[in-house]
């Protein structure tokens, strides 16, 4: 093959597409209801999701959705807000505030469509009585810091909020509730996605004190205070109010992996699929695909080269350096790294978002000479991983992947090439 990279880059943007909500939000739309429309959301897609459903609904509607800085898109009739992610700001708590207000009073004969995306969490910043924005930022950066999977911290986040967890449906009651949902999340777990803002939640407060206690999270008295609280509790399964919701995944990891692997078979390349819902600390989620790729190379198994590795999930950063990178390009310093320069392997990794953590880029490239081009820019690679500072070493190589914001996000998208 003449052009890995270029393979490697028409792959995942197999995956982006794959993902589209221009693609896939007109066919899973419920009928019109008797009485008004009313569309709210949240999320890296919210925007473009709202603007699908303008272009496809046949009768009136309005409403509000919240997505993150940048990733907005043209609507006419449903408001798009921009505000903070992966930290709430101001705006997220706005938009939240008035997306509940929008809901209520409501009756059975409404409808309130909900366009949810990953992100969600941190844009629907509405803190629970008794909290604030500024203690809902203090553990969300310490969460984000600690190394906790996305569902540790979505435990915690429901039990901090006003609106996630199921508390946006029971404002919405007696009105039918139809979520649509882009998954982000291992599992494709409704109640996980943007933390659940239309989905009963069988996590419980005394979970959320937990997992701040295992990862040693120091929480303001108050916050505290109220996860000890009955009136922390979010709406369980079985309550009567989810008799009306209807939550639908649109689109998931899975099925961006298999656009890829279509995409793949096209060029003459046997796609492997290893998994939609890969987690783990992102170094070494890099060591056991470096062994994999290795296995291929040398003993044919699991596939024959030409193949190419393709995985999804979404692995975590402990934060123990000063440096810079999201989840992808730090695993992929980890894969270089193990792969130690081995000849014909090759990887990309991105999240189909666009922004790899709170990152310009989607992600990087890796190749067999990427050790000794950075080495020639006087870039140690295990220092930098240790520093956690993978960006800067793809960046001053020109091996980041910019892509700009996509207006979807299906999480990360890995794909190593052996040949």
């Amino acid at each position: 093959m003449n052009e890995p990279r270029a393979f490697l880059a028409n792959l995942f943007q197999a995956a982006i597409d794959a993902a589209s909500p221009g693609k896939r939000v007109a066919q899973f739309l419920p009928a019109r209801p008797k009485g008004r429309t009313i569309v709210v959301g949240a999320g890296k897609a919210a925007a473009a999701m709202a603007a699908a459903v303008e272009a496809a609904w046949d009768g009136p509607l309005g409403g509000l959705v919240v997505t993150r800085y940048g990733h907005g898109a043209p609507t006419k009739f449903i408001e798009v807000v921009e505000a903070s992610h992966p930290l709430p700001d101001a705006a997220g708590e706005g938009a939240a505030l008035r997306i509940l207000d929008r809901v209520r009073g409501l009756s059975a004969d409404d409808l309130v469509l909900c366009l949810i995306s990953g992100g969600g969490s941190a844009l629907l910043a509405a803190p629970a009585p008794g909290l604030t924005i500024d203690d809902k930022r203090s553990i969300n950066r310490a969460l984000l810091r600690c190394g906790a999977s996305i569902s540790e911290m979505n435990c915690v986040r429901k039990h901090l909020s006003a609106i996630k967890g199921g508390h946006l449906a029971l404002a919405a009651s007696p009105a039918q509730v139809v979520s649509l949902i882009i998954s982000d999340v291992p599992g494709d777990d409704h109640a996980v996605v943007a933390s659940g803002p239309t989905v009963a939640d069988a996590s419980s407060s005394a979970e959320a004190l937990a997992i701040l206690r295992r990862y040693a999270i120091e929480a303001p008295a108050n916050v505290v205070a109220h996860l000890r609280s009955p009136q922390s509790e979010t709406p369980k399964p079985g309550h009567s109010r989810f008799q009306s919701v209807e939550n639908i995944i649109i689109s998931a990891p899975q099925r961006s992996l298999e656009a890829a692997a279509v995409r793949a078979r096209a060029a003459g390349v046997t796609p492997v699929l290893l998994g939609d819902a890969i987690e783990g600390e992102a170094r070494e989620v890099a060591k056991v695909m470096a062994g994999i790729a290795r296995s291929a190379k040398l003993h044919g198994e699991p596939a024959r080269a030409p193949c190419v590795l393709l995985s999804g999930g979404e692995a975590t950063v402990t934060m123990a350096g000063q440096g810079r990178g999201g989840r992808n390009a730090e695993f992929l310093l980890g894969l270089a790294v193990a792969l130690d320069s081995a000849p014909g392997i090759y990887a990309i990794a991105g999240d189909t978002d666009g922004i790899d953590g709170s990152e310009d880029n989607a992600g990087a490239h890796v190749a067999p000479d990427t050790l000794a081009r950075a080495a020639a820019f006087g870039f140690d690679a295990k220092d930098r991983l240790a520093d956690n500072d993978a960006y800067t070493l793809f960046a001053g190589i020109g091996d980041l992947v910019v892509t700009g914001p996509t207006r979807t996000n299906v999480n990360d998208f890995r794909a190593i090439l052996v040949l």
